[in-house]
């Protein structure tokens, strides 16, 4: 049974689903914001609430819990360092999902993932 074990599983085997959601979520960090398809969006939202989440912990424990999971060692301090002052006081919420116009070749949905300042 798979109770309590809802995830986006986006069409992909695990390790390239992880892989996914790990450039995504590099790429992320670089730009502040990414287009993609809408699921995608979804899934690397949860996985830039979590990331933040640890940022705003600050120690050492959570930025290698980041680091685990972040490719580039100049995303993790721009993460730790910059990205995590503007969201001190708050408790949730730092992203932004625009649903934006479907995709041409085959009309997938897509959305602009947004940090929120």
């Amino acid at each position: 049974m798979r109770h309590l074990k809802k995830r986006n599983r986006l069409s992909l085997p695990a390790d390239q689903r992880k892989a996914l959601l790990r450039t995504l979520t590099n790429s992320f960090f670089k730009t502040g914001e990414i287009k993609t398809t809408l699921g995608r969006a979804k899934a690397v939202r949860e996985e830039v609430e979590r990331l933040i989440t640890l940022a705003k912990r600050g120690d050492m424990h959570a930025r290698r819990q980041a680091g685990s999971f972040l490719f580039e060692k100049d995303v993790l301090k721009k993460l730790f360092n910059e990205t995590v002052g503007n969201f001190k006081t708050k408790k949730g919420g730092y992203t932004r999902l625009i649903k934006t116009m479907p995709r041409k070749g085959d009309n997938a949905p897509t959305a602009i993932l947004q940090l929120v300042t």
